[in-house]
């Protein structure tokens, strides 16, 4: 089969089957993590991301068109995007909106003008652009096509494709040459292995095989909950239906039967949104927002007698929370990212105004982080991610707030508690900044975890199993024994900052017992008099240890 041309709903079915694709391998995805430890989410914040875009899809009509179906996918992958790699995905997807508004189908050229413009977008959201990672895999894909284009502009959307496979399983063969950190750990990049399964479910779809897609459409990805109060960005000139009508028919009219009910919701769904029906053969109960209560009730009447009736203005509503959020507003907020009940506790104790679960093992969702702004409800938010991970995707939350909104790029927790600690309400938007960006700079940041595959990272072999410890991102130490790696740490943590008179804090994850921290500053105590040390327990999974030196 030829495909010349991609219509709104073959489209929509490539999402579909790369989605399904992704998901079904995101494990072998995340095992790509340069790193041996844990927590490598690539693949599971690429499927989640794409998972977003799913979901939104499925509201889709069959009529749709090309530029609908982008609109939904572009929406719904920022809103769940996770995670450096999800953040650069919602990204292509959003250039691939910008080249195919207007468009009711794709043809070749429009496809690479998509991928180019998908490039360009993601390229743009990353401060530092790093070579030898999805964005590679990606720019050599869009030039290699729009090359192909100029020397054969007849080319189907097939053969494009085809072309993309091959120029992206080659982009991919390439990174570990790009990345010397890759090629040393023995892996290619996760995020351009996860764009490549995307692209390969594509395919799929382009070549009639929607199996995959069918397959995942009974189990999709659990919709994050929308919290309260999630509706108070909204204007009263954005609700397009402003009353909501409730009431119930008794009495119903001699005859009334299951088709005079149909009838009825069908006319309710013209005339307003969120119609909710139900009919027990004596009783008619009615939920619709709608313009014309008035209209509604007497379209009701014709069917038997009113009770209870109920019409709410949801626009006044809508003005009184406004107005009650302004009278409310705050100064100032912070909001962290942090994981574990010790954890959050000392956020918690420092004032935070809203803890985002998430850190190593889940990075929370560019909708969630504009769910804590919103809920804090405050003139200035200042946001500790707490995780290097997590840092784009606080970024580009940030665009989407209607209040001013600052984060600070903590890489680690013990960088986000320092952080934490200098703030002051009563300080300038200014001053508070500089503070907390002076303070959690000065941490130097240690943990030490388990390895989950056996591998080589700056000339260290590592066994599964083994114990890592991480200074500031480095893997320096490791060990069969967990506080032996620890121990190690923190020499190397002491070492670094030059002096032994510091004050180190240690927490202790759910896997440690606290006899057994006490013990290891005791040791840590002996060997450094001069320092003082503290133990707390963190509580965070998959992470024995947390250390800060400063």
């Amino acid at each position: 089969m030829i495909t010349e041309t991609i219509d709104g709903v073959l489209l929509r079915d490539m999402f579909l089957c790369g989605a399904a694709l992704l998901e079904k391998n995101r494990a072998l995805v995340d095992s790509l993590n340069v790193f041996p430890v844990p927590d490598g989410d690539t693949g599971t914040n690429m499927s989640m991301t794409m998972q977003g875009a799913v979901k939104e899809l499925r509201s889709l009509p069959e009529t749709a068109t090309v530029e609908e179906v982008m609109a939904k996918v572009s929406g719904g992958a920022l809103r769940s995007a996770r995670g450096n790699s999800g953040v650069i995905l919602s990204q292509l997807f959003r250039g691939f909106y910008k080249a195919a508004k207007g468009c009711e189908e794709l043809d070749a050229e429009k496809l690479a003008q998509a991928l180019t413009q998908g490039t360009k977008s993601a390229y743009k959201a990353v401060m530092k652009p790093k070579e030898g990672t999805i964005l590679t895999v990606s720019r050599m894909i869009s030039e290699a096509t729009e090359q192909a284009l100029e020397e054969n502009p007849d080319m189907s959307c097939i053969t494009l494709m085809l072309l993309v496979l091959q120029k992206g399983e080659e982009a991919l063969k390439l990174t570990p040459d790009l990345l010397p950190v890759l090629k040393e750990a023995g892996v290619v990049d996760s995020g351009g292995k996860g764009l490549m399964f995307i692209y390969t479910g594509f395919m799929k779809a382009l070549n009639g095989e929607t199996d995959i897609a069918q397959e995942t459409e009974e189990e999709p990805a659990p919709a994050e909950k929308e919290p309260e109060g999630a509706s108070l960005d909204m204007s009263p000139e954005d609700i397009v239906f402003g009353y909501c009508t409730e009431f119930f028919i008794v009495h119903l009219r001699e005859g009334f039967e299951e088709k005079d009910f149909d009838q009825f919701r069908a006319h309710l769904e013209k005339v307003g949104d969120s119609v909710v029906a139900a009919f027990d053969g004596e009783t008619v109960k009615i939920h619709v927002h709608t313009n014309c209560p008035g209209k509604v009730l007497q379209m009701a009447l014709h069917y038997g007698e009113l009770d209870r009736v109920k019409i709410e203005n949801m626009r006044e509503q809508n003005r009184q929370l406004q107005l009650n959020r302004k009278q409310n507003e705050k100064e100032f907020a912070l909001i962290s990212v942090s994981t574990g009940k010790g954890i959050n506790e000392v956020f918690t104790a420092l004032s935070t105004d809203r803890i985002i679960s998430g850190g190593q093992t889940m990075n929370p969702s560019i909708d969630s982080i504009v769910n804590a702004v919103r809920q804090v409800n405050a003139r200035n938010v200042f946001i500790l991610p707490n995780n290097s991970n997590i840092i784009l995707a606080a970024t580009q939350a940030s665009v989407l707030c209607n209040c001013h909104v600052e984060v600070l790029p903590t890489k680690t927790i013990p960088q986000g508690i320092a952080a934490a600690m200098a703030f002051n309400p009563e300080e300038s938007l200014e001053t508070n900044l500089q503070n907390m960006t002076d303070a959690f700079h000065e941490v130097i940041s240690g943990s030490v975890t388990f390895a989950v595959r056996e591998t080589q990272i700056n000339g260290k072999q590592i066994h599964e199993g083994d114990f890592i410890g991480m200074l500031d991102g480095d893997l320096t130490t490791v060990d069969v024994d967990a506080d032996e790696a620890a121990f190690a740490l923190v020499e190397s943590m002491i070492e670094k900052l030059g002096e032994e008179e510091c004050s180190v804090a240690i927490y202790f994850g759910q896997d440690v017992e606290e006899a057994r921290a006490d013990a290891l500053a005791q040791r840590l105590a002996e060997k450094y008099p001069e320092a003082e040390f503290m133990t707390r327990s963190g509580g965070q999974p998959l992470y024995s240890y947390y250390f800060s030196v400063i």
